[in-house]
C-alpha cells in the first residue's frame, strides 16, 4: 500500500520556470515531432525492404521502436505538465511513469550491447557470421531485449510501491524511483538490495559485454588489413556515437537523482532531464540514417516515391 497521506505527488521543478514554459513547450513539441517522424520512417524502411532483413538492421529496428516507446510514454505528459497550473500526478500514474522510464533505459542499453555483439561477430568471424547469428538467434536476442526489462522493472516497482512514504514532493519534472525511495519513512533495505542486483544485471552486464566486444574488435583491426579496419570504422562509428550519447544522458540523470542538486539552477536541471528523454530518440535515427548508406538511399527512395 501507499502511505495513507500520499495519494499523489507534486513536481516542484515546474514552479520555477515561469514564462519559460512556452519556450519549453515549443521546443519539446518540435523534438517530439522529429522523433515520431524520423523513427517511424526508419522502421517502415527496414520493415518493407527485404534487403534490410539482416541481423544488424533488425536490431536497429528494435532500437527505433524503443525510441518511440520511451518518448511517447513521457513527452506528451511533460507537455501537459508544462502548460498546466497544477503540477501533480496520482501515485498510480507516477509509478507507471517510473516503469516506462526504467524499461526504456534498460531496453536501450541491452539493445546496444547486443548490437556490439553482432558487430563483433561480423568483424572477428566474417566467414562464420551467418552460422553464428542465425534468424532464430536474432529472434531470441530481440525477445530477451524486451522481455527481461519488463519483468525485472516490474519487481522493482512492486517493491517501491509497497513503501510507507512520509512526503510527496519530487524535485524533478517526472517521477523517478530513487526520488520515491528517498521519501520512505524508514530505510528501504529490500529496495537497496534489489537496486544493486538490478544495476549489476541491467547495467554492468551489458557494459561488460560492450567493453569485451570492442576490445576484440580493436585487436582484429590492429592486426588486420586496411579493408578490415575500414569495415570496422564504418559499422562501429554510429554505434559508438550512440553509446557515448546514451551514457552522457544517463550520467546526468543518475547524478540528479542520487546527489543534492539544490545549488544547480532548476532551469539547467530541467534541460538535463529533457536531454535524457530526447537525446537517443533524436540522435539514433539521424546518426544511423545518415551514416549507413543503405538506409540513407532507401529513405530517399521512400520519401521521394521512387520505390
Amino acid at each position: 500500500k501507499f502511505g495513507e497521506s500520499v495519494s499523489y505527488f507534486t513536481f516542484r521543478a515546474y514552479f520555477d520556470i515561469g514564462l519559460f514554459k512556452y519556450l519549453f513547450f515549443t521546443v519539446i513539441m518540435c523534438f517530439y515531432a522529429v522523433i515520431i517522424c524520423a523513427n517511424l520512417l526508419l522502421i517502415v524502411v527496414i520493415c518493407v525492404n527485404r534487403s534490410l532483413h539482416e541481423p544488424m538492421y533488425l536490431f536497429l529496428c528494435s532500437l527505433f521502436v524503443n525510441e518511440l516507446y520511451g518518448s511517447t510514454t513521457m513527452l506528451p505528459f511533460l507537455l501537459v505538465q508544462i502548460l498546466s497550473d497544477i503540477h501533480t500526478v496520482s501515485a498510480s500514474l507516477c509509478f507507471l511513469q517510473i516503469y516506462c522510464v526504467f524499461t526504456y533505459g534498460t531496453i536501450e542499453i541491452i539493445n546496444l550491447s547486443i548490437m556490439s555483439y553482432d558487430r563483433y561477430l561480423a568483424i572477428c568471424y566474417p566467414l562464420q557470421y551467418n552460422t553464428r547469428m542465425t534468424s532464430k538467434k536474432v529472434a531470441m536476442l530481440i525477445a530477451l531485449t524486451w522481455l527481461f526489462p519488463f519483468i525485472e522493472v516490474a519487481v522493482k516497482i512492486s517493491l517501491s510501491s509497497s513503501l510507507q512514504l512520509c512526503g510527496n514532493i519530487i524535485n524533478k519534472v517526472y517521477c523517478d524511483n530513487y526520488s520515491i525511495v528517498k521519501l520512505a519513512c524508514s530505510v528501504a533495505t529490500m529496495n537497496n538490495i534489489y537496486g544493486l542486483t538490478y544495476t549489476c544485471l541491467a547495467i554492468f552486464g551489458p557494459l561488460i559485454l560492450i567493453l569485451y566486444t570492442y576490445m576484440r574488435i580493436l585487436k582484429v583491426c590492429y592486426s588486420g588489413s586496411k579493408q578490415t579496419r575500414q569495415k570496422a570504422v564504418s559499422t562501429c562509428t554510429p554505434h559508438l556515437a550512440s553509446l557515448i550519447n546514451f551514457f552522457f544522458g544517463s550520467f546526468f540523470e543518475i547524478v540528479q537523482s542520487r546527489f543534492d542538486m539544490s545549488s544547480v539552477p532548476m532551469m539547467l536541471r530541467i534541460i538535463l532531464s529533457l536531454y535524457f528523454l530526447t537525446c537517443q530518440p533524436i540522435f539514433n535515427p539521424l546518426m544511423f540514417g545518415l551514416q549507413m548508406s543503405k538506409i540513407r538511399n532507401l529513405c530517399k527512395s521512400l520519401v521521394f516515391g521512387q520505390m
